[in-house]
């Protein structure tokens, strides 16, 4: 069996895990017709390269576990069991108030370019003040950038418009 190129895991990265293992592109695709975007090669550039398969998991609402074992069977490696995920807020916080949204930045341009807006949003985010409330408009959860802003100190809220705009919104938890 091809089960030692890479030991899949949730902190696999998803470019890695179709670099390691080609054909499990169809099967992701199969499983989740959302990822086809991995064909659009600006997306496989940028968010394929940091993109966890937890991370995925959650844009997908779909369990980790699940998608785990789905390609670790596919390429002969044993399933595991997964503790628990980390949760990202889908309702509407207390904190939320229209009227503290200071900021406001459309990733979806920095994307199409080929940018990761991860080091703006973060930039921005480190100077907010803490009433103040920063809005993202993303074609996706992303969800490395909410996985960053939690270990600084921020919360957030996840809003999904469509099956292809979520709005995110950021909040500083302390001073």
């Amino acid at each position: 069996m091809e089960n030692h190129k890479l030991i899949i895991s949730p902190k696999t990265k998803i470019l890695q895990l179709i670099e390691a293992y080609p054909h499990l592109e169809d099967v992701l695709i199969a499983y989740l017709p959302e990822f086809k975007k991995l064909k659009n090669p600006i997306l496989r550039k940028t968010v394929a390269k940091i993109a966890t398969l937890q991370q995925v998991a959650v844009v997908g609402n779909i369990k980790v576990e699940d998608l785990i074992n789905l390609l670790r069977k596919e390429v002969g490696q044993d399933t595991i069991e997964l503790a628990d995920e980390v949760n990202y807020n889908t309702i509407q916080p207390d904190w939320f108030d229209e009227k503290k949204i200071s900021t406001e930045l459309d990733v979806r341009e920095m994307l199409n370019a080929g940018e990761q807006p991860v080091n703006k949003v973060i930039s921005d985010l480190n100077h907010l003040k803490i009433d103040k409330i920063y809005k993202v408009i993303a074609p996706f959860v992303p969800a490395p950038l909410i996985d960053k802003s939690l270990s600084l100190g921020f919360d957030h809220w996840i809003k999904k418009e469509t099956e292809d705009l979520f709005i995110i919104y950021f909040k500083k938890t302390k001073e």
